[in-house]
């Protein structure tokens, strides 16, 4: 079976966009609007469509989400502004995701250059961690006229969003064009380049007038039964596996998946898109709990994959795992020539001097007891998605602007 990794689903045309952009009641409360974390502003954006001013939509993307074209596939839009939508009470909601997409991608094909640094302030702020958070409140500093320095431990920028979403959801074609505006735009990123290691906490802090912690939960999970076991791997590493080599790996002829998030549903439609005949995902929740977002769980479905709800691991012996149902009085076995762990994300804040618990800084906001260091992204308090993370990212930036006073020069 050739694979389909790399198949990313085509998009909008011209005259698609157009029909799909008709159906909006461009409502004057605009509760998709309202509804996005990141204040994307889809009630703008699709009003341009309508009226064919496709850059101006991009201008509106821009103005809140640096990353735009990353979160047109990869945001749970049905969680925000999809769930919102006016129209979904009359029919099914707009497909707000696919109409950023369109947008975004005539933003790529005609070369727009939205994004621009303000004029300097004379400040410089140190951003540990190249993943979205990092990005976006990167691009809100340099927009607000400070250097910019993003430190990554990985040889690639962009964390999760390249080393961890599929290709089939996230090209990294798009990525890195996104990363090349920041890059474009000011930004210095250090790769190869780990905290603690190459560079101190106390040297960042000497050379910048704050440090932006923006690390991601880059270590999988290993559950204590499943440890030194050779068949298993953890979730992050299969997927940065399959990224990196574009889908070109070795593939199992059956595997078994235990997890039910996002992250599961991403190894699952994966395995089966490189071919793997038999793909079983046991989920501790049952459906009616699920956490995974209903369009990619419907994706790993179509793939055809067997999903056991409501079973947790009991028992491995090498090959061979045994579930048992949390509420019945079932038991399964199942041999397999893989298993992934799609069990949660560990932080590494060694060295970082930051006080984590359960994955998080304990306290609320991006504020550290150290008045120049602060936190964003997934170890800051709060959703955990990509919208979520340019949310963050922007909140931190405007945060250090507001103690900085970043302006002295204007």
């Amino acid at each position: 079976m050739p694979s389909k990794y790399e198949n990313e689903t085509p998009g909008y045309t011209m005259t698609t966009v157009m029909e799909e952009a008709a159906r909006c009641l461009l409502c004057h409360d605009a509760p998709c609007s309202l509804a996005c974390p990141a204040h994307t502003d889809p009630a703008k954006f699709i009003r341009s469509v309508r009226f064919r001013n496709i850059k101006g939509a991009a201008e509106t993307i821009r103005e809140n989400n640096a990353l735009g074209a990353i979160c047109a596939r990869v945001c749970p839009t049905e969680k925000y502004c999809e769930l919102a939508c006016s129209r979904s009470g009359i029919d099914v909601p707009i497909d707000i995701g696919g109409i950023q997409r369109y947008v975004t991608d005539f933003e790529h094909q005609t070369n727009m250059h939205i994004l621009k640094a303000g004029r300097s302030n004379g400040r410089k702020i140190a951003i540990i961690g190249s993943g979205p958070a990092g990005l976006q409140s990167a691009v809100t500093l340099l927009e607000k006229g400070y250097t910019v320095d993003v430190f990554e431990q990985a040889e690639k920028p962009g964390g999760y969003l390249t080393y961890g979403i599929p290709e089939y959801r996230l090209p990294t074609s798009i990525v890195d064009f996104e990363i090349k505006r920041i890059v474009d735009m000011g930004a210095t990123v250090h790769l190869n380049t780990k905290i603690g290691v190459d560079i101190t906490m106390a040297e960042l802090k000497a050379s910048h007038d704050a440090v932006i912690v923006a690390i991601g939960a880059s270590e999988g999970k290993i559950l204590p039964m499943f440890e030194g076991n050779p068949i298993v791997e953890s979730a992050i590493s299969f997927l940065a596996r399959a990224k990196e080599n574009r889908g070109n790996i070795e593939i199992p002829n059956d595997a078994v998946v235990i997890g039910g998030g996002d992250v599961a549903m991403d190894v699952v439609t994966t395995l089966k898109k490189l071919g793997v005949a038999h793909v079983t995902d046991a989920v501790y929740e049952e459906f009616a709990e699920f956490k995974a977002s209903k369009k990619e769980l419907a994706g790993s479905q179509r793939e055809g994959v067997t999903i056991l709800d409501g079973y947790v691991p009991e028992n491995v012996d090498g090959h061979t795992v045994t579930f048992k149902h949390r509420h019945m009085n079932s038991r399964l076995t199942i041999d397999a020539d893989k298993v992934i762990l799609a069990v949660g994300q560990e932080v590494n804040a060694e060295k970082l001097g930051i006080h984590i618990e359960h994955g998080e800084v304990p306290t609320a906001g991006y504020k550290t007891q150290d008045s120049k260091v602060f936190v964003t992204g997934d170890i800051a308090q709060g959703d955990k998605t990509v919208v979520y993370a340019v949310q963050k990212g922007k909140e931190v930036a405007d945060e250090i602007d507001g103690i900085l006073g970043g302006h002295e020069n204007d």
